[in-house]
């Protein structure tokens, strides 16, 4: 076991920025990636021109890798925001425009996941009332994934970072995903399983996989302290994504790390070359 024997994507929101987002999928396949996923790009456009929707497909295809995974639309995201679908009023509604279209173009790249962040606490709001907003808009969108036969994910973000985000922990999550599924019945509701944001948080990490690897959707991956590539702080990701292997988890495991200050190619050395190829 180890890292050669995980299937890896790359997040191009956080990893290649210093490229033009239409040429990021070509510099992840020169790297050796044949697989890619990617935060909402649009982040004031929920609802972006089809022509920007279908010169990103085309740069996806003509680089010849695959879309693994896709957020739904999530404000400004990177920026003070944390997801859009818990938030009355106007971001909830710019979420719902977004849903089919997001849906429609994970579809067109045979994209089988779809992120949906929760958004933050609003003040003078209930929170009893933006949960349950948050399940009615969670609902449509399992539903939406459902119809192009892929899951939602729900993921747990970190307190010290996200400090008004209310899913900062793995119960927490599943918690939500139960909601989800029972509330649809449709199954397809899943945890996104982010070993850093856990970490930060302070959670028992191999307890986490052991207890809710089942129902884990994706993995993202960055070491800690720091958010930077394996090997760039403490954290045991080799053992722990072993752990999720015998665990029973099959999926993709993201890299949403920050690159460093060299160019994100540089940033690749802990995993072999011939590993990096989807298998």
């Amino acid at each position: 076991m180890g890292f050669a024997d995980q299937r890896f994507n790359v997040n191009l929101s956080i990893l290649f920025t210093e490229l033009p987002l239409l040429e990021r999928p070509a510099a992840a396949a020169a790297a050796g990636f044949t697989a890619v996923e990617l935060w909402w790009p649009w982040i004031d456009a929920p609802t972006p021109e089809q022509s920007e929707l279908d010169a990103l497909k085309s740069a996806i295809e003509d680089a010849g890798v695959r879309l693994t995974g896709l957020n739904f639309y999530a404000g400004r995201l990177p920026g003070p925001d944390r997801g859009a679908l818990s938030l009355p009023g106007e971001e909830s509604d710019r979420f719902r425009a977004n849903i089919d279209v997001a849906a429609d173009f994970a579809r067109s790249l045979g994209c089988t996941a779809l992120n949906a962040l929760y958004g933050n606490r609003v003040e003078g709001v209930d929170p009893a009332e933006q949960d349950r907003l948050a399940l009615e808009n969670l609902v449509l969108a399992a539903r939406a994934a459902d119809r192009i036969g892929a899951i939602l994910l729900i993921e747990a973000l970190n307190k010290p970072e996200s400090p008004r985000y209310p899913l900062v922990s793995a119960p927490a999550a599943i918690e939500v995903v139960d909601k989800v599924n029972a509330a649809t019945g449709l199954g397809n509701a899943k945890f996104l399983m982010d070993l850093y944001h856990l970490s930060m948080n302070g959670e028992d990490l191999p307890q986490v996989i052991d207890a809710y690897a089942a129902k884990t959707g994706h993995v993202q991956i960055a070491d800690n302290p720091g958010r930077g590539a394996p090997g760039t702080g403490t954290l045991p990701l080799e053992e722990l994504v072993d752990r999720l292997a015998k665990a029973g988890y099959e999926g993709w495991v993201g890299l949403e790390y920050k690159p460093g200050d060299g160019p994100s190619a540089e940033s690749f050395s802990w995993l072999p070359a011939g590993a990096r190829a989807a298998r």
